[in-house]
């Protein structure tokens, strides 16, 4: 077994090598890696000799430790190494990058790699983000530690480890696991867009290609306009529409008056035509209305329908829609006549007509309605969500309180919506 205990990545870098006769043959260089089970493995040592580089497969170690390293060949044996983008290492690749701690919900930036010895392979178990790492490639980690005595502290030691981190950049892909993945997927989308506006456009681009369409969808809402403009534009218009189409269709509606014209048509081609059309509905408001901050997803039935139909038939339909507050009341021409909170649909009798229960004195707004004063009438009246109506009384959306409280204290700047 070549590998003796643990090491950081560090501790050997420009160490010397050496033949089964003890002279030096080269110097540590970069660390080629592999995909393993369950970590990453390193395949093979680039060494450094006389500034030529040669390739020191694994299995041609005798020993690997921070003290010694040492081959079962001599330099003869050694084959000429030539850098290739196919290759990932630990020095070039891995050090210094950015990469999503998927525990913290955070990007944070490698500072050393911890290696340790399993079986007769050396497989990669965590990254240094702290100072530790950074003194230590620096050769001053024990006077750093003498220096935190004196203060009676102890200079702390910040790993993670690699079941917890996702790469970033696209060949690391190749080492990325099943288990990272599925917790990046499981992050809050405010935790997953502030991940990505933390990075550089391009590696946060390639993070968002990487997110399930569900996850996908969303993070695209909780991120900036801007942010979200350039990531849609750079991908391919089917993936795009995929991800536009598994939102709401106020978010999604947001989204496309950012873009392009051409891209956000190409877009609105390739959705379904039901959910295409609500979309474009929604997009013919000015943003700063109460049509602009209208969702067409709502819950509505006849007023003649039970209690007992009702709640049967909310479960259903409340699975395709984002969020619920009330169930709204219509006649057979689909005007607004009551609306029914929760609550009371739970507390009544089973056999009881929603025509029996809903509330008549509505408050409702026009789609061309100011922001503020859908805010207002949402404090005034201590109300979830607020029916919008045209001049005739047929319902066109709601205006949910969590769109309101996004309009108040926006994330980002305001805009106005173009019409597409």
């Amino acid at each position: 077994m070549p590998f003796l205990g643990e090491l950081f990545v560090s501790e050997i870098l420009k160490k010397p090598v050496l033949d089964p006769k003890g002279e030096e043959i080269g110097r540590v260089k970069d660390l080629v890696i592999v995909k393993g089970e369950p970590l990453p493995r390193v395949s093979s040592l680039i060494i450094d000799k006389k500034k030529r580089l040669f390739n020191l497969p694994w299995n041609d170690l005798n020993i690997f430790n921070k003290r010694i390293i040492s081959t079962k060949i001599y330099s003869e044996a050694l084959k000429p190494y030539e850098f290739s983008e196919k290759d990932l290492m630990i020095v070039r690749d891995i050090l210094d990058k950015q990469i999503v701690d998927a525990n913290g919900a955070k990007v944070v930036r490698v500072n050393d790699v911890k290696l340790e010895g399993l079986d007769t392979e050396a497989v990669l178990i965590a990254v240094d983000i702290g100072m530790r790492g950074i003194m230590r490639r620096l050769g001053v980690e024990r006077g750093g530690e003498d220096l935190m005595r004196l203060f009676k502290k102890r200079l702390p030691y910040n790993l993670i480890s690699w079941n917890y981190i996702q790469p970033l950049e696209p060949k690391l892909t190749t080492i990325s696991l099943t288990v990272p993945r599925q917790m990046v997927s499981e992050l809050h989308p405010a935790d997953l867009a502030e991940i990505i506006s933390q990075v550089s456009h391009k590696e946060g681009a390639t993070f968002f290609k990487g997110l399930d369409v569900e996850t996908a969808a969303e993070a695209l809402s909780e991120l900036q306009p801007d942010v979200q403009a350039a990531i849609i534009t750079g991908m391919e218009t089917e993936k795009a529409a995929d991800i536009i189409e598994e939102m709401p269709p106020d978010e999604a509606a947001d989204v496309l008056s950012d873009l392009p014209m051409d891209k956000a048509k190409e877009i609105l081609e390739s959705i379904e035509k039901e959910e295409a059309e609500d979309i474009q509905e929604l997009l013919s408001h000015e943003e700063d209305t109460a049509g602009g901050l209208m969702t067409n997803e709502f819950i509505a039935y006849l007023p003649d329908t039970t209690v007992k139909e009702a709640i049967q038939k909310f479960k259903k339909d409340a699975e395709e829609v984002e969020t619920v507050y009330y169930i709204y009341v219509i006649d057979t021409d689909e005007k607004l006549i009551g609306v029914v909170s929760l609550k009371d649909l739970l507390l009544a009798d089973l056999n009881a007509k929603l025509s029996d229960i809903m509330a008549t004195k509505l408050k409702t707004i026009s789609p061309e309605a100011d922001e503020m004063e859908v805010a207002e009438i949402a404090s005034k009246y201590n109300l979830l969500a607020i029916p919008v109506i045209d001049n005739e009384g047929f319902i066109l959306g709601i205006v949910t309180i969590d769109d309101i409280i996004d309009r108040i204290l926006p994330p980002a700047a305001k805009r106005k919506r173009r019409k597409v």
